[in-house]
């Protein structure tokens, strides 16, 4: 059973079974979701993206867990989870709300001789309103009990009544809204569905320990926490020059045009900006409420949906990917933090003591997950995206429906395979992205030794500083400066 232990050895599925990533994204540009209208939009949404798309399964049965087979076999037991997960399905932000307002009333005034889609968008009904301000959806707290079913399901014996009654388990959340009742709702999928434990008054709730997240923005809005990267990217109006590059490109005039047409409203009437939000009206009406058949969307076709997903990719790429190296620097302390639970769990069970604290939940924003991808060297394309490679990028790894929809996670789960051959051999890691297995990078296998991902990290846990790493470098600086 050697074949078991070596060093990230491949570990491929079952073909009927969950795909891995590599193959998942070269086909899911053709695939469509049951139920899910009109065909050929919804895996463009980008970052509006409905977590069903990247597991269409689950539209049939939102508490199936697949790919139990893929995990390490039962000589080798999982002895710890540590996830970092995005909020629900939420409602827009005041920003976007107010972009709706201003597509839909331009639409609105439009008078005389009117095609049929534009009188649908007329009477469509702005329901939308300022106070929702980006607050975590009905949707959106099903995504996160749903995730606590299966994940438990998934792994039995770390999520346990017992080790929820003795505080065995954390709960730790960004300040925002959206997170809060997200934990909240994962917490109470876990409590109620999984375990079955009785409803209760929330009065009676805050006597449980369990129930209340802890609250830490230095650990998942580290962003806001990192002088560099707000100076550099934040609040630079520059950092974004390829997106406001590609607003003006060929492929985003053609866009334009043909909306501009459709609608018979003036061209200069119009922006990539108003454009984009009409694409996004089309993903909230079905991620909110599984309207499939929005007059938004029928605005847009497969051709128009690719270049508006480049568009928020291009955004997401140079905010928080790998575009800018203190997007992934600004979340080192993250992982360092992901990285000490993952050791003391290691040395707990050498030392044959109980793991402490076997499971670890974390939940944040896309912007808490797509640096720490980036941290790690996934996803991460040959060819940097710019307004120029729209084209020769249609390939590209970096897709952020299909890395960071809606309640995407991030799951480092450590395992102690008692039948090792060496002491080396004994702990290994797995990773899984939106409960799909995950290659490691620098071996493109999906299982590794604990202290080979030291090693390949070691640069990570060693030298990234927070500290240094988020510090804003005075220019010209004198030697009299420095002493």
């Amino acid at each position: 059973m050697s074949f078991l232990f070596a060093a990230c050895r491949p570990h491929t599925p079952k073909p009927f079974q969950i795909l891995l990533f590599s193959i998942t994204w070269i086909c899911s540009s053709t695939r469509t979701s049951v139920g899910s209208q009109p065909p050929g939009l919804t895996f463009y949404f980008g970052t509006k993206t409905r977590y069903e798309e990247v597991n269409p399964f689950l539209l049939e049965n939102p508490l199936l867990v697949t790919g139990k087979q893929d995990l390490l076999p039962n000589m080798c037991t999982p002895i710890k989870i540590v996830s970092v997960i995005r909020h629900g399905t939420r409602y827009p932000t005041h920003k976007q709300i107010k972009k709706m307002k201003k597509m839909h009333d331009l639409i609105v005034r439009q008078e005389g001789i009117r095609s049929e889609l534009v009188e649908e968008l007329q009477r469509w009904d702005m329901w939308y309103e300022d106070w929702m301000d980006g607050q975590l959806v009905k949707k959106g707290e099903q995504d996160m009990s749903n995730l606590a079913y299966r994940l438990a399901s998934l792994f039995p014996s770390l999520f346990t009544k017992d080790r929820l009654k003795q505080n065995n388990m954390t709960f730790t959340t960004s300040s925002k809204h959206r997170c809060v009742d997200s934990t909240k709702s994962f917490i109470s999928g876990l409590v109620h569905d999984y375990f079955g434990f009785p409803q209760a008054p929330e009065s009676e709730l805050k006597d449980l320990p369990y129930m209340e997240p802890v609250i830490n923005d230095h650990l998942m809005r580290f962003f806001d926490h990192c002088p560099k990267f707000l100076a550099e990217v934040e609040d630079n109006d520059t950092a974004l020059h390829e997106v406001d590059k590609f607003k003006q490109s060929p492929e985003m005039r053609k866009v334009i045009n043909k909306i501009a047409t459709l609608l018979d409203v003036p061209e200069l009437d119009l922006s990539a900006d108003l454009i984009q939000m009409a694409f996004f009206i089309c993903s909230f009406e079905l991620a909110i409420k599984n309207i499939t058949d929005s007059p938004w969307c029928n605005l847009f076709d497969q051709e128009d949906a690719r270049v508006l997903e480049y568009l928020n990719d291009l955004k997401q790429y140079w905010k928080r990917g790998h575009g800018y190296d203190i997007n992934s620097r600004s979340s080192c302390h993250l992982f360092q933090h992901i990285f000490q639970h993952l050791e003391a769990a290691v040395t707990e069970s050498k030392s044959s003591q109980q793991v402490s604290m076997p499971v670890v939940m974390q939940f944040g924003h896309a912007e808490t997950l797509l640096p720490l991808l980036a941290l790690l060297g996934l996803f991460k394309d040959e060819t940097p995206l710019t307004a120029e490679n729209f084209i020769s990028q249609s390939e590209r790894k970096f897709r952020s429906g299909h890395i960071v929809p809606y309640a995407s996670n991030l799951a480092f789960v450590l395992h102690r395979c008692d039948m090792a051959e060496t002491p080396r051999e004994r702990y290994q890691v797995q990773l899984l992205l939106n409960e799909q297995l995950l290659h490691f990078p620098h071996s493109h296998n999906s299982l590794c030794l604990f202290d080979e991902m030291k090693e390949q990290y070691g640069h990570l846990l060693d030298g990234c500083q927070i500290a240094k790493e988020c510090a804003i470098v005075k220019a010209n600086r004198s030697s009299e400066d420095e002493l």
